[in-house]
């Protein structure tokens, strides 16, 4: 039940910033998926700890000096 609980709370956070934040802003992510599709889809595929721990890595790799491209969920 927590771990569901979790998922949907991270999902729904992620939900929140596609919807009302990422807007207001400029693109900026450098990777196809973009970081909050990626999260998103990472925390549904692999659940909320690993999901998070794979959107957490991918959201520190995605900065100028960082790589650019095609990176799918594993």
């Amino acid at each position: 039940m927590f771990y569901s609980l979790a998922r949907a709370i991270f999902l729904s956070c992620i939900w929140f910033y596609q919807r009302f934040i990422s807007p207001l802003t400029p693109p900026s992510c450098r990777y196809t998926p973009t970081c909050s599709a990626y999260a998103a889809e990472a925390i549904a595929k692999h659940g909320p700890w690993r999901g998070g721990r794979l959107a957490l890595r991918r959201i520190g790799r995605c900065h100028p000096w960082g790589g650019q491209g095609y990176d799918p969920v594993p």
